[in-house]
């Protein structure tokens, strides 16, 4: 006799981690957060913000460590992840994170930009299981919005 147990939601996996969507906030300009083609999500590029505040400032190697950065990277994903909820109605028609671009506010010759990004990858996977993993790229700049130590955009595949 096999057993089977009820998988959790993704809403229900954040819970137990401890974490909570944030309010979504309006575009910070002439663009949509999420535009939607055929069963595929495009997703804006989501900076570390909580409740209108910037979590993280600043370049990694000069005001933020890898270690702060990775959180930043994380707070980054769960703005991407209000998104979505917010277009779609629950993440559970979230089919799998097809691609992950990370940006990190970096001083000149910063070479860890994927300990950095793998915030936003290790939350997605926690949240999501397989469906989280993904493609990916992370990218050192020289600076972001309102001075983000990170920026994280997200391309989603839904069902239908």
């Amino acid at each position: 006799m096999r057993l089977v147990f009820p998988t959790m939601t993704p809403e229900q996996k954040l819970a137990e981690l401890g974490l909570e969507l944030p309010a979504v906030a309006p575009a910070a300009g002439n663009y949509l957060p999420v535009v939607r083609t055929g069963n595929l999500l495009f997703c804006a590029g989501t900076l570390a913000v909580k409740d209108g505040k910037v979590t993280h400032e600043g370049q990694v190697g000069k005001e933020q460590t890898v270690q702060t950065a990775y959180e930043s990277a994380r707070v980054a994903a769960l703005n991407s992840l209000a998104n979505i909820k917010a277009h779609v109605g629950e993440l559970s028609k979230i089919k799998r994170v097809v691609m992950v671009n990370g940006f990190v506010n970096a001083i000149s010759g910063f070479a860890d930009s994927p300990a950095v990004i793998n915030g936003a990858s290790d939350l997605l996977v926690e949240v999501l299981g397989d469906a989280g993993r993904h493609a990916r790229a992370a990218v050192a700049v020289a600076g972001l919005p309102r001075n983000s130590t990170t920026e994280v955009q997200l391309v989603v595949e839904i069902a239908d």
